[in-house]
């Protein structure tokens, strides 16, 4: 069996070379064993997640060619959210996860300079535990936006939403 040194000169970005060369602009030398007249076979990377694949071009199922069904069981008509109660939804949520958020960080910052100023040497425990609060109400703020916003688009509802809140849970276990 005869072994051919052969230079590859295009690399995958996924290539890692196990040889450590002086120069690093000489590309990596590979062999190719010759099994008789045919080449082994090269390992080569594919991309076979859905739609990427070589299958990417089939049809889809009648399910999803059908405009009148949704998948789930309802019309389109009754899942669409107006237009006015979507603004509603995105100022709450904009302000729910953002105003947590910013008290975090301004509490880490705060707790950063009273640490280089001398003033009080802050304990780990105490901007991890604001960390953990503060962000994690954050995370918390995109369902309470989303709920606690009026659904109607005729109610405006109140600044807090807190009845909104406990009136969309219920109507949403409902569904």
């Amino acid at each position: 069996m005869a072994t051919a040194p052969v230079c590859v000169t295009k690399l995958s970005p996924f290539h890692i070379s196990n040889r450590i060369s002086p120069t690093p602009a000489s590309p990596p030398c590979r062999s190719i064993r010759k099994l008789g007249n045919k080449a082994a076979r090269k390992w080569k990377l594919r991309a076979e997640a859905r739609g990427f694949g070589p299958d990417s071009n089939r049809r889809p199922s009648k399910l999803l060619q059908d405009p009148k069904n949704d998948g789930i069981g309802g019309s389109d008509d009754e899942d669409e959210i107006p237009k006015a109660v979507m603004e509603r939804m995105s100022v709450r949520i904009v302000a729910s996860v953002v105003t947590p958020m910013g008290l975090g960080l301004g509490f880490l910052s705060v707790f950063g300079a009273l640490r280089d100023q001398n003033v009080w040497d802050v304990p780990l425990w105490v901007p991890v535990a604001t960390s953990f609060f503060t962000f994690g109400a954050s995370a918390l703020g995109i369902p309470y936006g989303a709920l606690s916003t009026s659904w109607d688009p005729d109610t405006k509802g109140s600044f807090l939403g807190l009845e909104q809140l406990e009136r969309n849970w219920v109507e949403l276990w409902k569904q």
